[in-house]
Parts: C-alpha cells; structure tokens; sequence
C-alpha cells in the first residue's frame, strides 16, 4: 500500500480488519526498517505514531503486541546488526511473509543477561546451540529467532552472542502457545536449543549490544500501543457516562465521575508526552536510556489504572467479559512485566539518576 507521511496514521487507525498480513500491508511490521530492505524507513517517533494508530484501531491488542516484538526485538537487530546475508530475510519480514520472534528470557534469568545459561559451544566453523528460552512472543509461530547465548563465560554479560537462527534449524524445539491472562492475539511460548548446530554466519553481534538496542526502541515504541489502546477505552467511556442515567441524573454530572474521567485524561496525556520525548531522544541520538524507562514506567502503570477506572464507570457491566471492558485490564497488566518489570524500570532510572 502506497500513503505519505500525511494520511499515514489515519490509514492505519481507520484500517478496520487486521491480521499479520494486512499489518505487513500497512507497513506496521517494517515501520523502523530502511526503506532499501523492504521498510517505511521511520525514525522512533513516526514508529512510534504508526503502532499508536495501530493499537487504536484494532481491537486485537495481542496481535498489535506480537508486530512489536517482530519489528522491534528481532527485525531492527538484524537491519542494524546484521550481515548482507542475514538483512536478506528482512523483506518478508517486512511485508509478512515471515515471522519474527526474540528468545532472551530464560526460567532463572529474567531480565538479567548476565545470568543466562544458554550456551553456543565453537564447533566445525560454527556454534553448537544448548539451552531453554521461555516467554517468547511469537515463538510458537516464528520462522526466524534472534536469541542470545555465553560464548566466553569469564566475560559475564560482556560474553554472550546474539545469533539469527532460522526456526526449522535441526535442534530447534518451540512448543504450543502458553494460556495468558491477556495479550491473547500474541502467541508465546517456550523454545528449547538441543544440540543445535548453526554456522558462523549466524552470528548478529555481541549480546548485551545488540539487546540493549532492541530493548531501547522497544520501551520507547513499542508501548505507544496502549496510548491507542487508551484514546478508543477513553472515547467509550465518555461515550457510555453521556448516556448513563442513576437516580434521574447522567452520571457525568456526578463529580466522582466527571473526576474519574479526568484523572484518566491527564495521566493518557503525560504518559504520552514522556513516550515521545523518549522517542525524541532516540532520532536526535540524546541518550534515551532514562527518558526510555520512564516512559515504560508511566504508559504501563496508566494502562492498567485507566483500565481499573473504566471497570467502575461501567459497574457490573464492565466486569462482564462481553462488553470487551475488562479485557483492557487483561492486556494491560503484561505491560507491567515484558520488556522489563516496572521495578527494572525504576533501577535502570535510578541509576541513571547517580543512585
């Protein structure tokens, strides 16, 4: 599909069916990659602005989450990292073709990489893959995994490897879909290495480089999501306090709720701001590793709130899932969690506070 800068975000917003296709289509799964790799070539905000009129438009918030962790965390790496042979792979990544999926966290690792237990042994001009990744999104459905292993253990973080491993690769094991609280659209699960032999050619990159780049943009981006998520629960609800009646009144002319809608209001807007300066930070090459983890902070924690507060102004009603009210708080708790807990945020801003 062909659009300019100008109608691109209502395109996207006004989208109206969507599946993995159709976000290739719309250039959603390439916004970040240069154009001359099949991409739109955006810098952070644009993406940024892309997944917002995504997140707003589809309904399916999983599936929007499963396009950031396939732009963000395995395609951006390769178009950055990656060697002529390995950005070869990133047209179908672009327009759909292909699936991507990010195998970093570990059972007993988490978010820390110096902790990982997944090991590339040399071997006959290659690596030997061993190891279990769990939580990965995408991973029942990829064709393409970017995932990190040790190669110098006496180097800590300092000593893993990211490698592009093609998911049919011998060894490779990915399993059914895990049962989540939310996210539903997005399907994860576990991929185990046994004994997986790839060739030298696979590697991306030193670990902690790599990931940290891909963690960068996908705190700053990837969390624009909820901002569209936000602007469609908040229009619902204004909607819904217009029309309500309780004791003869609407309920807008409640202060409690007029309040409530408020509140909702300003924490959308300062959450907003700070994922763009976030953004911001990242194309002007300012360092976004603070603006980047308060960003992630602030979106994450107003996501779920917001999500809280439209339970009540809906009552009974919103606690039944057909009205599709609660399912907002179901896909925004992950928020909390993925690309870094919420206390992670807070120990990477504290740091970069000299505490």
């Amino acid at each position: 599909m062909e659009f300019g800068t100008k109608d691109r975000y209502q395109t996207i917003r006004d989208a109206g069916e969507y599946d993995w296709q159709r976000l290739g289509e719309l250039g959603v799964l390439g916004a970040a990659i240069p154009e001359e790799h099949g991409g739109l070539g955006l810098g952070a905000l644009d993406t940024a602005l892309v997944f917002e009129a995504a997140g707003y438009g589809c309904k399916n918030t999983g599936l929007i989450f499963a396009a950031g962790a396939h732009l963000f965390a395995t395609a951006l790496p390769i178009a950055e990292f990656g060697s002529d042979s390995q950005k070869k792979k990133l047209p179908r990544m672009c327009d759909g073709t292909l699936i991507g999926a990010n195998a970093m966290t570990e059972p007993d690792a988490g978010s820390d990489i110096s902790a990982l237990k997944t090991t590339a042994t040399p071997k006959d001009r290659g690596y030997v893959l061993n190891g279990v990744k769990s939580f990965v999104s995408n991973g029942p459905t990829a064709d393409i995994i970017v995932t990190y292993a040790v190669t110098d253990p006496a180097k800590g973080h300092l000593g893993t490897t990211g490698f592009v491993v093609d998911a049919d690769t011998p060894g490779v094991m990915k399993s059914e879909p895990f049962s989540k609280l939310g996210m539903n659209g997005c399907a994860a699960g576990t991929v185990e290495f046994r004994d997986c032999a790839i060739p030298e050619e696979a590697v991306l990159g030193n670990g902690s480089v790599v990931f940290q780049h891909g963690m960068l943009w996908e705190r700053a981006c990837l969390f624009a999501i909820y901002l569209g998520v936000q602007d469609r629960l908040l229009e619902r609800c204004l909607k819904h306090v217009k029309q309500r009646k309780q004791f003869g009144r609407r309920i807008k002319e409640f202060q409690s709720v007029s309040n409530r809608i408020v509140d909702m209001k300003l924490r959308l807007e300062s959450a907003r701001l700070l994922l763009y300066k976030a953004c911001w930070a990242i194309d002007t090459n300012e360092d976004a590793v603070l603006p980047a983890a308060l960003s992630k902070l602030a979106v994450s924690q107003t996501a779920v709130q917001n999500a809280l507060d439209a339970i009540e102004l809906f009552g009974g009603r919103g606690y039944q899932t057909d009205e599709g009210i609660e399912e907002h708080l179901r896909d925004a708790v992950g928020g909390l969690i993925f690309s870094g807990t919420s206390d992670v945020q807070r120990q990477l801003a504290a740091l970069e506070l000299g505490l």
